[in-house]
């Protein structure tokens, strides 16, 4: 008789919660992505990999065809900006890890050469600028030593893509 009163719509429900939060978990790890191989550069802030689209995570570079200025010239920083990342590429393998994709596919990952953080090193050396809070110290060691695109005036990326929607 006790267990005709036993009520089997709360074990239902846990055990609904509980396959629930199982699937959430594996979507979750389904989705860790780490992708390694020798990457092609399209630009200072992104690469592709293996056939992956990567955006690198947390920095923005200027555009391929962004031009800057300094001393009242002219020049190609979007370009010096690809050239930059290349450079430290090389022909290296390249570990990328990151867990979301942005609204054209790509895959947000922060990638290392040899354990040199990418990202990291861009905002650093001045070919780009923190996107956000993650690299903000490396982007006022830059602004400070004046170096990338920060020896004269630029645009910002995100501004400058506004203004430019089919470069």
């Amino acid at each position: 008789e006790a267990f005709m009163k036993f009520d089997f719509s709360k074990l239902i429900v846990i055990a609904a919660i509980l396959l629930f939060a199982g699937m959430l978990w594996l979507e979750d790890m389904a989705f860790k992505d780490e992708i390694s191989g020798t990457p092609r550069v399209v630009d200072g802030d992104s690469l592709v990999l293996n056939g992956e689209k990567v955006r690198l995570k947390g920095i923005d570079a200027p555009e391929l065809q962004q031009k800057c200025e300094k001393k009242g010239q002219s020049w190609r920083c979007g370009r010096a900006s690809t050239s930059a990342l290349r450079k430290m590429i090389r022909s290296q393998k390249v570990d990328c890890q990151g867990t979301e994709f942005d609204r054209h596919q790509r895959l947000l990952a922060t990638c290392f050469v040899n354990g040199l953080n990418l990202n990291k090193n861009m905002v650093k050396l001045g070919w780009a600028v923190s996107y956000g809070s993650a690299y903000k110290p490396e982007e006022r060691q830059a602004k400070g030593q004046s170096v990338g695109i920060w020896q004269g005036k630029f645009e910002w990326p995100s501004d400058w893509r506004r203004k430019n929607p089919r470069y």
